[in-house]
């Protein structure tokens, strides 16, 4: 009779954000590659269609003109949540800085919104990085569902997520909780 010998554990190694940043500069990953940093993993992103696309688009266009220089609108470039995570969300509204955040990347306290446009990748924007922005502290995160064709709103952060969901449907509209008079209509944004 052989004993069957238990395997030891897998530890996995967490990448930081001065290892990912130190890959990047030393060409190990191009600036251009489509990965971002979740959790100490190296996830790479969903690729970008033309609806997508077209409405990151639309979407900042109606929130720069709407906010008037009260906010920065940052489009797809990275944040930094901690030191294992640096996601890269489609859109975010940001607290207005002198130097437009050229000496380090925006962090929770500067984060007013986060937006998600997710079709292929909505399951992982849900279940992933939404309790991720709320861990963090963001006060406020949208999903632009472009399979169902609505907003989901996630507002009130936790540890353990964000405490309140809203669903934009069709004929509503929704603004950030940061700027009221700031509206986005689901049907002029999500038009067939």
């Amino acid at each position: 009779m052989s004993v069957a010998l238990a395997a030891p554990p897998i530890e996995r190694y967490r990448l930081s954000s001065g290892v990912f940043h130190e890959m990047i500069e030393k060409g190990i990953l191009g600036e251009d590659e489509r990965v971002e940093l979740i959790e100490g993993e190296l996830i790479t992103m969903s690729p970008i269609g033309s609806e997508h696309m077209g409405v990151v688009n639309q979407l900042t266009e109606t929130l720069i003109r709407q906010l008037e220089r009260r906010a920065l609108v940052g489009v797809q470039g990275p944040i930094h949540l901690d030191d294992h995570s640096e996601p890269q969300p489609d859109l975010i509204l940001l607290a207005p800085q002198d130097d437009f955040y050229k000496r380090s990347l925006p962090r929770p306290a500067d984060i007013l919104l986060v937006i998600e446009v997710a079709d292929s990748s909505l399951a992982y924007d849900r279940t992933v990085k939404m309790p991720l922005y709320a861990n963090a502290g963001i006060p406020e995160a949208w999903i632009v569902n472009l399979t169902d064709r609505w907003i989901e709103v996630y507002r009130d952060p936790s540890p353990a997520g964000y405490t309140t969901l809203l669903k934009i449907l069709p004929g509503k509209s929704v603004a950030p909780q940061a700027f009221a008079d700031v509206v986005v209509s689901v049907n002029e944004l999500l038009e067939q």
